[in-house]
């Protein structure tokens, strides 16, 4: 009887054993990818903080121009001080969203700045302007990879965490939340049209 007794005590403590050490498996595993993910969160902050350092050299190159636009200046300016004053303590859908928002007007305010320099020849001819004008293309086209890069982080992170029966670990520890995607914009899967005949 006592022998019976031990067994199913050596086999519940070696049962429990086995789950305490899937379970610390799962939860390095979710640390690691956590700390992926949020390294490339910083990636695209560092990227979107390159474009808004760029935005006051433009900007100051653009005011130098004669008779130009305060109006859109001013705009951009606050687009800008927008764009960086927010911040992203979780990295949920919903933050995500914001920060895309507002990042999202920057960019259409920048849009809108390059294309008023259309009327001005004498300014898109400036040196200062055309290599400005370059750094921030090359810019935008970094934050996309960048973006891309994080929600490839983001799918790994929330693929792993919500597999079954590794949800049951990470719902019980509030960092290990599901991470948001960036997204395209509203609107973006309507083909433009171009229309030359007007």
């Amino acid at each position: 009887m006592r022998r019976n007794y031990l067994k199913i005590i050596y086999s519940i403590i070696f049962i429990l054993s086995i789950f305490i050490i899937w379970s610390i498996n799962i939860y390095n595993n979710l640390i690691q990818f956590n700390e992926k993910t949020k390294t490339q969160w910083g990636q695209v902050e560092n990227v979107y903080q390159r474009r808004s350092d760029l935005i006051p050299n433009l900007v100051n190159t653009v005011k130098g121009s004669a008779n130009f636009e305060k109006e859109t200046l001013n705009k951009i300016m606050e687009a800008r001080a927008k764009a960086t004053s927010i911040q992203i303590n979780d990295l949920n859908q919903n933050q995500i969203d914001k920060f895309q928002k507002v990042q999202d007007n920057l960019s259409h305010s920048i849009g809108r700045l390059l294309l008023t320099v259309e009327n001005y020849p004498d300014l898109k001819s400036q040196q200062n302007f055309y290599e400005l004008q370059n750094q921030l293309e090359g810019t935008e086209n970094r934050i996309s990879v960048e973006r891309n890069r994080y929600n490839k982080y983001v799918n790994y992170f929330n693929t792993y965490r919500n597999q079954f029966p590794r949800m049951i670990v990470s719902n019980l520890f509030s960092q290990f939340e599901e991470k948001g995607y960036f997204k395209s914009r509203h609107g973006s899967e309507i083909t433009p049209i171009v229309n030359f005949a007007t």
